[in-house]
Parts: structure tokens; sequence; C-alpha cells
């Protein structure tokens, strides 16, 4: 369990009743939580998953690849239909439920998680590969993460786009979209 608040008396006193009703532990600050590491500065709070990215690297057998530094080609454009099918889809399903939790502090590969997922009914040798590439990207910087800043605005700021008819199989438009909150991005 997770405790946060601005007032520490109210924090130590929602600790006490829990411990008297529960026989709590207080671990401290917070370091590591399902995946996610925190790292304190004076400038805020990181979160990263670097040892969730390199559990999914030698996970894939790629500890060992050459890293890239960009995660998928511009206008790539992935057809279901196109490739040859795998003969077990598992590693790619897996591959893309692991990719998909490192979202959180990855949020830019948001968009080729989105598509690899449309294809987890019959997924084609030509997915498996873009998502390889996406692992090498994530071998350049594993530990890179999101600061949330300790100073500055806190104002909520959200843009969007759209991709008119883009999609190449039920020509429908691609929209996307980023929320930050005190020039954090939060969705």
């Amino acid at each position: 369990m997770i405790i946060t608040g601005n007032d520490t008396a109210t924090v130590g006193k929602l600790k006490r009743f829990l411990h008297n009703h529960f026989r709590i532990k207080d671990l401290g600050n917070l370091k590591y939580f399902l995946e996610i590491e925190v790292a304190y500065s004076k400038q805020g709070i990181v979160i990263s998953q670097r040892k969730y990215s390199l559990d999914i690297l030698k996970d894939a057998g790629m500890i060992g690849a050459i890293p890239t530094k960009i995660s998928m080609e511009q206008n790539q454009r992935l057809i279901p239909s196109k490739g040859e099918l795998l003969k077990d889809p598992s590693p790619y399903r897996r591959l893309v439920g692991r990719l998909l939790y490192i979202t959180i502090t990855r949020l830019y590969i948001d968009f080729s998680i989105h598509v690899f997922s449309q294809f987890m009914q019959q997924p084609r040798k030509p997915l498996l590969d873009v998502a390889h590439r996406v692992l090498r990207y994530l071998k350049l910087t594993p530990g890179q993460g999101i600061l949330f800043p300790s100073h500055g605005k806190l104002q909520l700021k959200g843009y969007c786009d759209t991709d008119w008819a883009s999609c190449p199989t039920t020509r429908r438009s691609v929209t996307g979209f980023c929320v930050f909150l005190g020039g954090a991005p939060i969705s």
C-alpha cells in the first residue's frame, strides 16, 4: 500500500490507525512498486522502469541487440493480412502485454503498442519485427522515465492530433492526445 500526502501529521495518524488494526510495517519512502522505480531529487520525483525494460529485453532474447534511435518508422503501415502468420502467437502476445505495461513511464511508445495490440488475434512476422524494433529502441535508454517537477506551475495542458482516414484496412481516422500536469506527462 502506498500512502501519500502533503500533511505529514495526517499521514502519520493514518499509519498508526492502520497499524493498530492490521499490523503494517512502514518501509519508508517509496523506492520500488509494481516494477516502477521511484527516485527523489531537488528537481522532483522521477519514475522509471529500468529493471523491467531490461527484463523484457532478456525475456525476448534481445539483450545483445543493436539499439535504434527510432521506435517505429514514420508513416509505416502495418496491414493485418501481410506477411507470414506466426506459428506460436503466445510470445508476441506476451511481448505486447509487457510493452503495454511499460507505457506507464514511456508514454511516447503508446501509439506503437496500440498498433501491435490490434493484431493479437493473428499476429504476423512483420508485426513481430516492428515490436522487436521497439525493444531495440528501449535498449538505447532503459532507465528513461518521467520527471514530476517539484517546482513550477501546477497547470493542466492537453494536446491532440488526428490523422484523417489513415488506417490502411478500415480507412478510419487515428487520434492521439497527450495531457501534461505541471510540465509532466500524465496521459
